[in-house]
């Protein structure tokens, strides 16, 4: 496998599995049953945490949709250097680092590790196109 299907796949994995604590979060705040049902608009607000940390899960699936295809073109092109290695690694730690951030509510770090994704996915057109 190469590098950067290692990291797709890494980063795919945990944006499956970013939904865990927001919904932990939810049987805590509604109980076990009322999480269980239909969302009606008459259910507890969750954390404040836990709504950052759900908007925070929808950018990185967002994200993902640009990210996974520039790294399968860059794999089916057969491009597979030193930058964009870097650039799906970074991607990941970009990502990782995002949805912390965002949860913990700190503003400019959020901003710039979601810049750190979108140089990395940056890198990876400029590397398609062989611009880099």
């Amino acid at each position: 496998m190469s590098k950067e299907l290692f990291w797709l796949v890494l980063t795919v994995a945990m944006t499956g599995l970013f939904w865990l604590p927001y919904i932990l979060d939810r049987i805590m705040v509604r109980g076990l049953l009322p999480t269980l049902a239909n969302p009606s608009p008459n259910d507890e607000a969750q954390s404040a945490w836990a709504q950052r940390m759900i908007a925070a899960h929808t950018n990185a699936v967002e994200n993902l949709v640009i990210f996974a295809p520039l790294v399968l073109v860059s794999q089916a092109l057969g491009i597979a250097t030193a930058v964009t290695a870097f650039a799906c690694a970074l991607y990941f730690w970009s990502r990782l680092a995002h949805v912390a951030v965002y949860t913990l509510g700190i503003p400019v770090l959020r901003t710039l590790s979601f810049a750190g994704g979108f140089v990395a996915q940056v890198l990876l057109v400029l590397a398609i196109f062989k611009l880099i």
